[in-house]
């Protein structure tokens, strides 16, 4: 267990790694590795490491595969950090990705990914043993640069160090979920999402098993079988892979899982109401974070009996884990009092020390809050917010959720929340596009059969005023998917625009 402020990531690792040998560290497909075989492949990676470059950022082609995960381990063991690239992901995406980073040398365990400007490193052959000591990093070493889109355009790095991922740790382990060798634990992420690092580093640390999805697989039936056929114990999703599970729920039992985490996007009340039947033994916990504060900073227990808080229907995001700082901002950029929404800013341990290469958006994105304490940093979020009486947090959508409609300003999440009221156990979003005549106009798009689009509307038009009513209802046969599994909205928005037009 890291302990704040005292132990070392690596040391942690390796002494979990020895302690739990026999153990299966890891499931691939259908193959279990021990923790055994994970030292041994960590110990193998660290030697072509050394062979092959000095610099402190090394780029990591993220196939699901054995040796990728002993390659995150590898090089923080070398005391460097991993840029994770998807090898989905188009080649021109990744050499921008490298490009902007400044990352000259790229590991890969399965494949030459072609990228111009990079040296590959293949880390499937087989090196002469040698011993390997545990060193010691400062905190301020980085451990991973993970890139995110940009309002620009142009992906953001966000560098986490060492330190802000053991506090993310001690955080985590404050929340009471006592993870230990005897769980099984769901990682559906792709490793350049930054929920992934929960989903393997602390299994890793307490002597878990991993379950890793294929890429070659439909990710919400390899999870509901997993879940089911493996009794997997831990699992931290994101609410869409709910979404499409729904219409299964009467058949999904899995009383084996004790913790279901959500993160990654907003909760819909609703949603878990009817999911907790199917994890009747689980606590659920209702997590929130920006990349730019390590994975996830605050938490709400869902209440089985009733009395959930939320907003438009969404679960609140609850109160900041341990070592993190919070505060609500209005327009003006100070801090109002609980009862008041604006935008949530983050201080503490698990934040960022600012983006890679990037003064510019820093000054833009770290602040100091004039009526509150000079010595404290804080990072925007662009997260909409109201911290209740008890200190709790409710969320109520993106800034940048927020559009003007006829020169009223409207939250989609408003939209959404009564169109689902209407929409019983269907999955669907609300985008605003530029119409032809170049006003902004909001789009309602469900998935799958078309539904009665003239009750829609006029049922919409019952509850919310003109302005707020989509123009249009359309209908796609699937919502498409990011590659952290959450609705993408930007992919939504364009095909909706061109609809339109």
């Amino acid at each position: 267990m890291i302990r704040a402020g005292m132990d070392d990531l690596s040391t942690v690792l390796a002494e979990s790694l020895r302690r739990h040998s026999a153990r299966n560290a890891i499931r691939i497909g259908s193959v279990f590795h021990t923790y055994k075989e994970l030292g041994e492949a960590v110990d193998q990676v660290r030697i072509h490491v050394r062979h092959a470059t000095g610099d402190q950022v090394i780029g990591l082609m993220a196939h699901d595969h054995l040796l990728t995960y002993a390659a995150i381990l590898a090089l923080w063991a070398e005391g460097r950090a991993y840029l994770p690239l998807a090898p989905g992901s188009p080649i021109a995406r990744n050499e921008e990705v490298l490009e902007q980073a400044g990352v000259r040398t790229v590991l890969s365990c399965c494949d030459d990914p072609g990228l111009r400007g990079a040296t590959l490193v293949r880390i499937d052959g087989e090196l002469p043993s040698m011993e390997m000591p545990v060193q010691h990093f400062p905190g301020t070493t980085p451990a991973y640069l993970l890139y995110t889109s940009g309002s620009t355009g142009k992906p953001k790095g966000v560098p986490i160090s060492r330190a802000a991922v053991s506090a993310f740790v001690v955080a985590f382990d404050a929340l009471g979920l006592d993870l230990g060798p005897d769980d099984r634990c769901l990682q559906m992420f792709e490793l350049t999402f930054d929920l992934s690092v929960m989903s393997y580093l602390v299994p890793f640390l307490k002597g878990a098993c991993v379950y890793t999805i294929p890429r070659n697989e439909i990710k919400y039936t390899y999870i509901h079988e997993l879940l089911e056929d493996q009794q997997l114990t831990i699992a931290l999703m994101v609410p869409s892979i709910l979404n499409f599970l729904r219409p299964y729920f009467d058949e999904i039992q899995c009383p084996s899982l004790r913790a279901n985490l959500f993160c990654g996007e907003a909760l819909p009340l609703d949603l878990v109401d009817e999911w907790q039947a199917s994890v009747p033994n689980a606590r659920i916990l209702n997590v929130y974070g920006p990349t730019e504060h390590t994975i996830f900073c605050t938490s709400l227990e869902y209440r089985r009996q009733g009395g959930n808080k939320a907003i438009n229907g969404i679960l609140a995001i609850g109160k900041p884990m341990e070592g993190t700082t919070v505060a609500i901002i209005d327009g003006e950029g100070n801090a109002v009092p609980n009862g008041i929404p604006g935008e949530l800013y983050l201080a503490g341990a698990q934040a960022t020390a600012g983006y890679w290469n990037d003064p510019g958006r820093n000054r833009e994105s770290f602040v100091r809050i004039p009526n509150l304490p000079q010595d404290v940093r804080y990072y925007r979020t662009g997260d909409r917010c109201v911290q209740d009486e008890d200190g709790d947090l409710l969320f109520q959508g993106r800034v940048d959720h927020q559009v003007k409609v006829q020169g009223f300003r409207v939250e989609l999440a408003e939209v959404e929340h009564h169109a689902k009221g209407l929409l019983s156990r269907r999955n669907m979003v609300v985008v605003a596009v530029r119409n032809a005549s170049g006003n902004t106009e909001l789009v309602l798009v469900t998935e799958g059969a078309e539904a009665n689009d003239r009750e829609l509307v006029r049922g919409l038009k019952d509850i919310l005023p003109g302005y707020m009513v989509p123009s249009r209802v359309l209908h796609m046969a699937t919502l498409p998917l990011n590659a952290n599994g959450k609705i993408d909205r930007p992919a939504v928005a364009a095909w909706a625009g061109n609809s339109v037009e």
